[in-house]
């Protein structure tokens, strides 16, 4: 056997290593990225878990909050229109007053 073609074989042999090496790398790095996708997937089903109940609340919160604001929207409304004829009123009583 020739000094190059010894060469060549501690080359193939060391390129085989490092092939084998990188492929355990690569697998240890798909393990971890399977178990990463795994615990979103885990996160994501308890976030949507309690969100919900928060969510709902959140909904019955701001209806309230809607419920009040027409509430304090139609009052507003009645206040004006009692202004408005008052206002009429006191007109009218200024246009008879000035006729006299």
């Amino acid at each position: 056997m020739s000094d190059n073609e010894q060469h060549d074989i501690e080359a193939l042999h060391e390129l085989e290593l490092l092939i084998r090496l990188l492929g355990d790398e690569m697998a240890a790095w798909r393990r971890r990225a399977q178990q990463a996708e795994n615990r979103v997937r885990e996160l994501e089903r308890v976030d949507q878990l309690h969100l919900r109940p928060l969510e709902d609340q959140r909904v019955t919160a701001l209806e309230e909050e809607n419920r009040r604001l027409v509430s304090k929207l139609d009052s507003a409304r009645e206040q004006t229109c009692r202004l408005l004829e008052r206002l009429r009123f006191l007109r009218q009583q200024s246009e008879i007053g000035v006729e006299r």
